[in-house]
């Protein structure tokens, strides 16, 4: 029954976080999609650590970093509360934990024959823990002067939900097998399951230059 809600909200969490970036920003529909994108995230992560923790732990760390994601994107958002910088500073502290946790791996796959460790290769590894000392550093420069305003605060917002349904449609799309069970068989070769991933980064930059065009032309 876990495994079916932690599909069923995978699958829920990439079509709105779908719905989220193809709608107008801060209309209606983008606000709730959004929403319903972070609970959906929430539950798919919250049940893949407890279901990966005797299978596969490296899929822990995958969820955490996801509800990292998830969070630290909806407080950017948020009215700036002691609530939130106590989320921020947890934030943080998980940011910081799973990078170092990522080195590690990353330098233990280099030790393997095919430089992989479960299946998964050491540039990877060396990806995610840079993408998270990254954003550890605008964590720390919010915990220091505040909350990023005007289109700094959307660029935030914005970047870090798209990871974080890069993470959910990766570990989606990256298992043929999987995708077999749901979608018919042309969908399942490499070039048709790298698609998504593609349009998700497209649209993701495709939003970041619009967002900074807006800020020159106020400017």
């Amino acid at each position: 029954m876990l495994l079916t809600l932690h599909i069923a909200a995978g699958g829920v969490a990439i079509l709105l976080g779908t719905t989220s970036l193809i709608a107008k920003k801060g209309g209606t529909i983008h606000r709730r999609a959004g929403i319903l994108f972070v609970y959906a995230m929430l539950t798919m992560s919250i049940s893949a650590a407890i279901l990966a923790f005797h299978k596969a732990p490296g899929n822990v760390l995958a969820a955490f970093m996801t509800a990292y994601f998830v969070i630290t994107a909806l407080t950017t958002v948020r009215r700036p509360s002691s609530w939130t910088r106590q989320l921020n500073i947890a934030a943080l502290t998980i940011a910081l934990t799973l990078a170092l946790i990522d080195i590690t791996s990353g330098y233990i796959a280099l030790g393997f024959p095919r430089r992989t460790m479960g299946g998964v290769p050491f540039v990877m590894f060396f990806f995610l823990a840079t993408i998270l000392l990254l954003s550890a550093v605008g964590d720390v420069r919010i915990l220091r002067f505040g909350a990023p305003r005007g289109v700094q605060r959307l660029r935030r917002h914005l970047w870090r939900m798209c990871f974080a349904l890069f993470i959910a449609a990766g570990s989606f799309f990256s298992i043929r097998e999987r995708v077999a069970k749901i979608l018919p068989q042309p969908f399942t070769t490499g070039p048709m399951r790298a698609l998504p991933i593609v349009l998700l980064f497209g649209a993701m930059f495709f939003w970041l230059w619009r967002v900074r065009r807006v800020e020159r032309t106020a400017g």
